[in-house]
C-alpha cells in the first residue's frame, strides 16, 4: 500500500500527541476528545504507525505514546479498521521491530501481538514464520524485538499456535528452535525463550511433549544461570513439570530436589516463590506422595523458615503503631463481591454414602484460601504467604508423621526471643490444625493458654496472627476433650478474641473479627449466654472502625444472627443491635458498592429476628425493591443503547438476597409488604427470573421459594408465568448448578402449597428432576433438594409419580439418607410413602434402601412414624410366608430397627 500522510495533519497529530503528557487537567480532556474524533477518519491509524515506525527523529515516548493510541484502536475497533490500512500497519510492523530504542520496540511488538490475538493467526499465517527468521537476524535489536512479539503471542494465543493453520502445527517448527536460545548469550533472549515453552506445559502440547527431552535437558542447564530472571523461568517449568511429565523429573529426584530446596532459599525472591511452588505441587499429587515422603526433614525446615517475614516485609506493612483513627487508603479496600443464596442442608454423618462430589461445582469450597487468609496482612502472593501454604497441604497429606520433624522446630520458634520468629511459629501452627489436629491435640492444653497470652504481644503482627491461629482451634476450644475443661478455654477465647475486635490497630481489629467470625461459625448456641456483652462490643467497634474493617465487621455480625438465630429476637438485644445498622442503612447511597456487606448481614439479623424485625422491615423491603426495578431499568437502558454503562448486578443479588431474609424472617408477616409493594414485587421477580446473569436468577429462585413458604396466594395468580420458566432452569445438564438447586428447592415448595392443582407441571418437572437423582455425579446439595422436590410432589399427587417409582426409588433413598431431619425431609417421605401405597410392586426392587432410609430417622413425626408403620407392614402382608427370608438379606442394623419399631 502506497501511502503519503498529510503534512499539516501530520504535524498536527504530532502536536496533541506532546499536550497528552500535559499535567493540566483540561488539556488532557481537550486532547482525548480530539483523539476520540480522530477514529472516524479512515487512514487515522495510517498516521498512527507511521509516527511509531518512521519518524526516529521524534522523542521515543511520544513515538510509543502513538503506538499505544493504535494497540488501543485495534483492540477496540478491530472489526472497523479498512483491510489496506490493516495491510499497512502491519507491514511497517515487522520492518519496524528491531527499532533501536527498547520502548518503542516493546510497543511495536503489542500492536503485532494485539492484532493477531483480535484477527486470529489464520488471518495473518506468515507473522510467526517471519518473526521466527527474523529470529537469525544479526541485528540484536531485531532479535529481541521478535522474540518480545513472540513470547506475547504465545502467552495470547497458546491453543490456537497448537493447532493446525493452513495444514501446519506453529509450534512444530516453533518449539525445537526456541529451544535453541535457552542457551544465547543475552539475557533478554534466554528469558523470552523459557517464557515461550513455558506457555505450552500445563496445556500439554503434542508439539512440546515430542522434544520433550530436548526441554528437560535444556532446563537443567540452565538451572545455575548467574540471572535470576532465567532460575525463576526454570523453577516454574519445573513445577508444570512435576504435574504434567513426573516421569522425566523422578529419574533426577534427589539432585532436583536439592536444586529446589536450594533454590527456595534463594535472595531473589521471585525466584524462591516459584521454587516454594514446587512443594506445592508436589505435595497436590496423590501419585507422587510416596516420593516426597522422604524429603520431608529436609523441606519442612526450609519452609519454616521462607514463613519468618523478611525486612523487607516488615518495611512495607510497617503496622506497630496505633492506627486506629487513621482513615484507610482507598487501594487497601479489596473489590467486594457477593455470593447469592443457596438452599442447603444440614447433615448428620459427613461421611454420607451417597456416591456424589461433596460440593457443588460453582460454590466456594471449605479450603483456606491463602490468598486471602490470614488476616489479609499482604497485598500480594509472596514467599511466606506460599510457605505456609505448602506446610499446610503437607500437613493434610502426611499428617502426623509430619510432627517428629516439626514440634522441635516449632517449639524453637514460639519460644525464640526475636518477635519475627515467634510470629513464624504461631502461623506454622495454625497452618497445620487441619492435617495434624490429632498429633497436635495433647499439646492444645499447653498451647492455647500460650497463644491466649500471645494475644497480649506488644507487636500487632504477633496480635494478628495468633488470632488467626486461635482460629483455627476455635473448634476445640468450644468442645475440648474434657467437657469440663470448656471454662478454660472456651471463655476466655471468647473475651480474647472480642478484646482484639477492639484493638487499636487496624490489622489486629481484622484479624480479631475474622476469627471471632470463625468462632461464631463453631459455637453457634453456645454463645447464647454471652451475647449481650458480644453485642455491646461488636457495636462498640462501628464507632472505632475504618471502612475496611467495617465491611469485616458486617460479616462478624451476619455470622452472629446465623449462629444463634432467633435467639436474638429480645428487646434488649434488638436496642443494642438494630440503631447503628439503620444508621449505616441510611448513610450508604445506593450506588454505593459498601451497600453490599450491610445489605448481606441485615438479611442475616432479619431472618434472625423474626417478626422483632417488623418495626424495622417496610423501608428496608422498599429500598429492595427499589434497587432490584432500578438495576432492571437500567439494564434494559443499555441493551438499548450499548455505549451506556453495564449495571452492576451485585446490587440487584443483595437486594434480592435481603428480601429473602425479610420474607424468611416476618414470614406470614411479610403479606402487608408484599400486597403494597410499589413497584409490584412479582413481576420483577418474573423478569430476574429470565436475567442473562446466573447469580441474579439463582438468588431469584431462592427468594420465589421463600414466596411461596409465606405468602402463596400472592404468588398463585403468577404461576402461569413462573412454572415455565422454573422447570426451563431444572436443566441437568446446566452450567449454572446453584440456580437449578434453588429452582428445584422452590418447585417442591410450590408443590406443598398448590396441592393437587400441581398436575400439569408433575410430567415436566419430573422428565428434568428424574435425570438428576440418577446421576451418580450430581453435586450432593442439588441431588438432595432435586430428591425433596420429587417427594413433594408425590405427596400432592401420588398417584402421577407411583407408576416411576422404580425408576428412582433407590436413588433418592440414598440422596435422602443422610440430611438431619427436618420438616423438609418429613414432607418428602412423607410423599414417598404416599406413592409406595399407590405402587408396592414398584418398590419391591428397592425396599432395602426404603428400610434404610426409613429407619435412619431419630425422631420422625407421628404422622411419618405411623406411616413408615403401614408400609412395613403392608410389605410384610403382601410378601407372607417368605418374609423371614426376604428381610434375610438385609443389614442386621436395618432388621433390628424395623423390629423394635415397627414389629415386622
Amino acid at each position: 500500500m502506497n501511502w503519503t500522510p498529510r503534512q499539516e495533519d501530520l504535524i498536527q497529530l504530532l502536536q496533541l500527541l506532546r499536550d497528552s503528557i500535559s499535567s493540566n487537567n483540561e488539556v488532557q480532556t481537550m486532547v482525548q476528545q480530539k483523539l476520540d474524533s480522530f477514529n472516524k477518519i479512515p487512514d487515522y491509524n495510517n498516521y498512527l504507525i507511521y509516527i511509531l515506525t518512521q519518524m526516529p527523529q521524534e522523542e521515543a515516548s511520544i513515538r510509543a505514546i502513538a503506538g499505544l493510541l493504535l494497540k488501543n484502536n485495534v483492540r477496540i475497533h478491530f472489526m472497523d479498521i479498512a483491510p489496506q490500512v490493516l495491510e499497512y500497519i502491519k507491514a511497517l510492523s515487522l520492518q519496524a521491530i528491531g527499532d533501536p530504542d527498547h520502548m518503542v520496540r516493546g510497543t511495536i511488538g503489542t500492536v503485532i501481538t494485539t492484532i493477531v490475538s483480535r484477527g486470529g493467526l489464520s488471518t495473518w499465517p506468515q507473522v510467526l514464520q517471519r518473526l521466527m527468521e527474523l529470529l537469525d537476524h544479526p541485528d540484536k535489536n531485531v532479535v529481541e524485538g521478535s522474540f518480545g512479539a513472540l513470547q506475547k503471542i504465545c502467552e495470547d494465543s497458546s491453543r490456537e499456535l497448537d493447532q493446525d493453520i493452513n495444514g501446519t502445527r506453529p509450534l512444530d517448527y516453533m518449539i525445537p528452535k526456541i529451544i535453541t536460545y535457552f542457551d544465547a548469550p543475552e539475557l533478554k533472549i534466554r528469558v523470552y525463550a523459557l517464557s515461550c515453552i513455558n506457555q505450552f506445559i500445563l496445556m500439554r502440547s503434542q508439539s512440546l511433549f515430542a522434544h520433550i527431552d530436548a526441554f528437560v535437558a535444556a532446563l537443567f542447564k540452565r538451572a545455575t544461570d548467574h540471572a535470576p530472571e532465567v532460575r525463576k523461568n526454570v523453577c516454574q517449568a519445573l513445577v508444570m513439570l512435576l504435574e504434567t511429565r513426573p516421569d522425566k523429573l523422578l529419574p533426577e529426584l534427589p539432585s532436583l530436589v536439592e536444586y529446589m530446596l536450594f533454590s527456595t532459599q534463594d535472595d531473589d525472591e521471585n525466584v524462591s516463590l516459584e521454587a516454594c511452588e514446587f512443594w506445592l505441587a508436589f505435595a497436590e499429587q496423590d501419585e507422587l506422595r510416596e516420593h516426597l515422603r522422604p524429603y520431608l526433614p529436609k523441606v519442612i525446615p526450609v519452609l519454616l523458615k521462607g514463613m519468618v517475614y523478611s525486612e523487607m516485609d516488615i518495611m512495607a506493612l510497617g503496622g506497630d503503631e496505633d492506627d486506629a483513627n487513621v482513615p484507610d487508603n482507598e487501594q487497601d479496600i479489596k473489590p467486594r463481591h457477593h455470593r447469592a443464596k443457596t438452599h442447603e442442608f444440614e447433615h448428620t454423618d459427613p461421611a454420607n454414602p451417597v456416591a456424589t462430589r461433596d460440593e457443588d461445582e460453582d460454590d466456594e469450597t471449605d479450603d483456606e484460601d491463602w490468598d486471602e487468609d490470614e488476616d489479609d496482612i499482604y497485598s500480594e502472593w509472596n514467599l511466606r504467604k506460599c510457605s505456609a501454604a505448602a506446610l499446610d497441604v503437607l500437613s493434610t497429606v502426611y499428617g502426623n508423621e509430619m510432627l517428629d520433624t516439626l514440634l522441635p522446630l516449632l517449639k524453637s520458634q514460639l519460644f525464640h526471643a526475636e518477635w519475627k520468629h515467634k510470629e513464624c511459629g504461631i502461623l506454622a501452627l495454625g497452618a497445620i490444625a487441619e492435617g495434624c489436629m490429632s498429633g497436635i491435640e495433647p499439646h492444645l492444653p499447653d498451647l492455647v493458654p500460650f497463644l491466649l497470652q500471645s494475644l497480649n504481644d506488644p507487636k500487632p503482627l504477633v496480635r494478628s496472627i495468633t488470632c488467626w491461629t486461635l482460629g483455627r482451634y476455635a473448634r476445640w476450644c468450644v468442645f475440648p476433650a474434657q467437657p469440663e475443661d470448656r471454662s478454660k478455654y472456651f471463655e476466655p477465647l471468647l473475651e480474647g478474641l472480642l478484646r482484639m475486635v477492639l484493638d487499636n490497630n487496624k490489622r489486629v481489629q481484622e484479624a480479631g473479627c475474622s476469627a471471632f467470625a470463625t468462632l461464631e461459625e463453631e459455637a453457634c448456641e453456645e454463645l447464647i449466654p454471652y451475647l449481650e456483652p458480644i453485642l455491646r462490643n461488636l457495636i462498640f467497634a462501628f464507632q472505632k472502625y475504618q471502612q475496611k474493617n467495617l465491611l469485616i465487621l458486617y460479616d462478624a455480625i451476619g455470622t452472629l444472627a446465623d449462629s444463634v438465630g432467633s435467639a436474638l429476637n429480645k428487646k434488649e438485644y434488638i436496642d443494642v443491635l438494630m440503631p447503628p445498622l439503620i444508621e449505616k442503612w441510611q448513610s450508604v447511597g445506593d450506588d454505593d458498592r459498601d451497600l453490599f456487606p450491610l445489605l448481606e448481614c441485615l438479611s442475616s439479623v432479619a431472618a434472625a429476628l423474626e417478626v422483632g424485625f417488623a418495626p424495622f422491615a417496610p423501608p428496608v423491603y422498599q429500598r429492595c425493591v427499589h434497587l432490584v426495578n432500578n438495576t432492571l431499568v437500567q439494564t434494559q437502558m443499555y441493551h438499548q443503547n450499548p455505549t451506556m454503562e453495564l449495571p452492576d448486578k451485585d446490587f440487584m443479588i443483595v437486594a434480592l438476597d435481603l428480601l429473602s431474609g425479610l420474607v424468611q424472617g416476618l414470614n406470614t408477616s411479610v403479606e402487608s409488604l408484599v400486597a403494597n409493594s410499589n413497584p409490584p414485587l412479582l413481576p420483577l421477580l418474573g423478569v430476574c427470573m429470565q436475567d442473562a446473569s446466573a447469580e441474579v436468577r439463582q438468588s431469584a429462585y431462592a427468594l420465589l421459594g421463600d414466596l411461596a413458604i409465606s405468602c402463596f396466594a400472592h404468588l398463585k395468580p403468577h404461576l402461569g408465568q413462573l412454572m415455565p420458566e422454573l422447570i426451563n432452569q431444572i436443566d441437568p445438564q446446566s452450567e449454572h448448578i446453584s440456580v437449578c438447586n434453588n429452582a428445584a428447592w422452590a418447585a417442591g415448595e410450590i408443590a406443598l402449597q398448590c396441592g393437587a392443582e400441581m398436575q400439569s407441571y408433575v410430567n415436566p418437572l419430573l422428565e428434568r428432576l428424574l435425570p438428576i437423582v440418577n446421576n451418580e455425579q450430581t453435586p450432593r446439595t442439588l441431588l438432595e433438594n432435586a430428591a425433596i422436590a420429587i417427594g413433594r410432589l408425590g405427596l400432592v399427587c401420588p398417584e402421577m409419580l407411583a407408576p416411576h417409582l422404580e425408576m428412582f426409588l433407590e436413588s433418592w433413598c440414598k440422596a435422602l439418607r443422610g440430611i438431619r431431619d427436618n420438616a423438609e425431609k418429613d414432607s418428602a417421605f412423607r410423599g414417598a410413602c404416599a406413592m409406595i401405597q399407590a405402587n408396592p410392586n414398584g418398590a419391591a426392587k428397592s425396599f432395602v434402601y426404603f428400610c434404610d432410609a426409613a429407619t435412619n430417622w431419630n425422631t420422625p413425626s407421628q404422622e411419618l412414624n405411623e406411616m413408615f408403620g403401614k408400609i412395613f407392614v403392608g410389605f410384610k402382608q403382601m410378601i407372607g410366608a417368605n418374609w423371614d427370608n426376604y428381610v434375610s438379606t438385609f443389614p442386621p442394623t436395618i432388621r433390628q430397627k424395623l423390629q423394635e419399631r415397627y414389629g415386622v
